[in-house]
């Protein structure tokens, strides 16, 4: 039967089929069926597969070979002929008994202690500073903090030797025109305090742009408001540091201070590179020592115990700031 329909009437729909089905068409249910639910099956996991066991070669087994051999007798003939045998943890016993390690210990973390304080403080500091200055200012300082912290490692090193080269480094040039003539040709780097506030130095100012660029960009997310009702009140800038600032950038700034903690701890590059560890044992810390230890004295086994020792204890240091900070976090709340 043919159905009519006047000019400007609407369209009448089809009517549907006696059994209720809905009408095939372009797009329908039965199409999209048989290609299933978008994501599911193995096709995800075998798109992050390349990545997942590419990490886990470059990091797992660098880790399990560590251990490995400082479990066992692993000496310069056992690297050649490769018949290394397990000894268990006498390599452990023979560090932890030996006082030279626990010297190295204690500057490793002396060492440690001072980069971190003088980092955040300064970083702070900076920080601070590129909020309240305009743009053009605001743009200059931010360019300098990343040309510093793109500068390599290897490079920053090798300018500060040449900064305080006995002979002719501009430090020495600079405090022999200022009048202090003990310092005409003064090894810097044959003195074990003055290369440990070199290095000190390096480090702070390889590490302050990272933290500095973090902490303002902290900075920027606290709303003015609280400023200003803080002036308002009367409250001195200090005050308001401590009862708005710091408590609004904390998580950053915990994230920024543990991120610190584990680059100072293990710093080896610049180390190595400006005194090797020298003069005598005054900038070795454990990452240098054991280095030292496997290459120097080709004690394999003491070197992978004194890595994974180093390991331990900047696991240890880390879970008790973080059991620290959720314990102040809780009572705050």
């Amino acid at each position: 039967m043919t159905v009519v329909r006047e000019a400007g009437a609407p369209p009448t729909s089809l009517p549907r089929p006696a059994d209720g089905s809905a009408r095939p068409g372009r797009g329908g249910r039965r199409g999209r069926r048989g290609l299933g639910p978008v994501g599911s099956g193995a096709w995800p996991y075998l798109l992050i597969a390349p990545a997942v066991l590419g990490m886990l070669y470059l990091l797992a087994y660098p880790l399990v070979r560590t251990v490995l051999i400082s479990l066992q007798d692993f000496q310069l003939r056992q690297l050649i002929q490769g018949d290394a045998r397990f000894v268990g943890l006498r390599n452990y016993e023979t560090l932890l008994t030996d006082p030279h390690f626990w010297q190295v210990v204690r500057r490793t973390f002396l060492f440690m202690a001072v980069n971190v304080a003088l980092i955040m403080l300064l970083a702070t500091l900076v920080a601070l500073v590129i909020e309240r200055l305009g743009r053009v200012g605001r743009i200059a300082v931010l360019s300098a903090l990343v040309l510093t912290w793109a500068m390599p490692v290897i490079a920053a090193t090798t300018v500060f030797q040449w900064l305080f080269h006995s002979e002719f480094g501009i430090v020495n040039w600079a405090l022999r025109q200022l009048g202090f003539t003990s310092f005409d040709r003064y090894p810097w780097f044959a003195h074990g305090t003055a290369a440990f506030t070199i290095l000190v130095a390096l480090i702070v100012w390889q590490s302050v742009p990272f933290a500095a660029i973090t902490l303002y960009s902290a900075l920027v997310t606290v709303p003015t408001e609280l400023y200003e009702s803080a002036r308002i009140d009367g409250a001195s800038a200090r005050r308001i540091f401590r009862a708005i600032t710091f408590p609004m950038i904390r998580p950053i700034f915990m994230l920024v201070f543990s991120l610190e903690v584990i680059w100072t701890f293990k710093a080896f590059v610049q180390i190595w590179v400006m005194t090797n560890g020298g003069p005598g044992d005054a900038t070795t810390i454990l990452p240098v020592y054991a280095v030292q230890t496997a290459l120097s004295s080709q004690r394999y086994d003491l070197g992978s115990a004194a890595s994974m020792v180093t390991v331990l204890m900047l696991a240890g240091v880390l879970v008790f700031y973080f059991r620290q900070m959720f314990r102040q976090e809780g009572e705050a709340l």
